[in-house]
């Protein structure tokens, strides 16, 4: 199928049944137990800073284990896998003194996805599957200051994001990605300026994908790193026509829910959601059984709260297993017509008419 096909077949399974994403790629990576030399590879061998615990090298480094972890998630039941990019733009990869790979790990992370997805498609041609080229927030926030001692100061400005953006949005659309994924929003301006870069390549590309965009919250105030509430970040995001708007992250299914429902009832195109594996305990391990995840999530897709669904920290491909197989019993939600009136947003919602 060309790209064009792609797109048109995701916009077509998505109108008739809920959508499986992927579970967490850390999660899985860390079996591997991977030290420094397996992190460096053949090629990274003699980089002169460490490299240990940077995933998205691994498409480079290890590309066959990153293939194996999409094939597992494919096999469990997923439609969409994310690429191994949540890291892979400039600013969090100048960390490692690998700021001029990240066009290429965009390329080779989509270009396995690529691969894993048209085996999975080519082997169950009813159901296809799709690549989301996934855009993380990076290791900085442009709204925020660092310096408790100096508010004004950032670290980070808006054209360097967009700068950083552009270069992975580049990269995530030649190795072959169908979807274009801004996730774990916990800055909306941060995500603006993913936004703005995406549709900038667009257009000097001369194609258009969808655009999913998934925020996080940040503690039970149900706000974003920012201050923002969920409808207020919809508000922020919506001018650029998303396929999907969603949560991840954050915490188990059961804390993210009242967030999930106020989304749902406000955004007038799909609602995606990938909740952690519970929250973590003192190990900082996740604990939530494939069984007691989905049936919580059952619970939402029953109430119509979701069209896309998948899991964050601690989820494996048992838990997209079960997953998928308690999602298959629902229809999808019903995109609702909102009425027209002036939406703007600041920290709250504000809606005129």
């Amino acid at each position: 199928m060309t790209r064009e096909d792609r797109i048109a077949a995701l916009k077509r399974e998505a109108e008739q049944r809920i959508l499986i994403l992927d579970g967490a790629m850390g999660t899985m990576i860390q079996r591997h137990k991977l030290n420094e030399a397996g992190y460096r590879g053949e090629r990274f061998k003699d980089h002169q800073r460490d490299l240990k615990g940077n995933n998205d090298l691994l498409v480079l480094s290890q590309p066959d284990i990153i293939r194996d972890i999409h094939s597992a998630y494919f096999e469990a039941g997923a439609d969409l896998i994310e690429t191994n990019t949540f890291n892979a733009q400039s600013i969090s990869q100048a960390d490692y003194g690998l700021e001029d790979y990240s066009y290429e790990m965009n390329v080779a992370a989509a270009k396995l996805a690529r691969e894993a997805a048209d085996i999975w498609t080519e082997k169950t041609p009813d159901r296809p599957r799709f690549v989301a080229g996934a855009i993380g927030p990076t290791n900085r926030t442009a709204s925020i200051s660092p310096d408790v001692n100096n508010p004004g100061f950032r670290n980070v400005n808006f054209d360097e994001l967009v700068e950083a953006y552009a270069t992975q949005t580049r990269g995530l659309i030649d190795g072959g990605a169908d979807v274009i994924l801004i996730e774990t929003v916990f800055d909306t301006l941060n995500a603006k300026a993913a936004g703005y870069a995406v549709e900038q390549v667009f257009d000097e590309m001369g194609v258009e994908l969808p655009i999913m965009i998934s925020g996080t919250i940040t503690d039970f105030s149900g706000r974003n790193l920012s201050g923002q509430t969920p409808e207020a970040f919809w508000y922020s995001m919506k001018h650029l026509r998303p396929f999907s708007m969603g949560l991840n992250c954050s915490f188990g299914a059961e804390q993210l829910r009242p967030s999930v429902d106020e989304m749902a009832h406000v955004t007038d195109t799909y609602v995606s959601v990938y909740p952690n594996a519970g929250l973590p305990n003192e190990m900082g391990e996740y604990d939530e059984t494939p069984e007691q995840m989905a049936t919580l999530l059952k619970d939402w897709a029953n109430d119509g709260l979701v069209n896309i669904v998948g899991g964050c920290c601690g989820t494996t491909p048992d838990h997209i297993r079960a997953i998928a197989q308690a999602m298959a019993k629902y229809k999808p939600r019903q995109v609702p017509e909102v009425d027209h009136a002036l939406r703007l947003s600041g920290l709250e919602p504000f809606v005129h008419g």
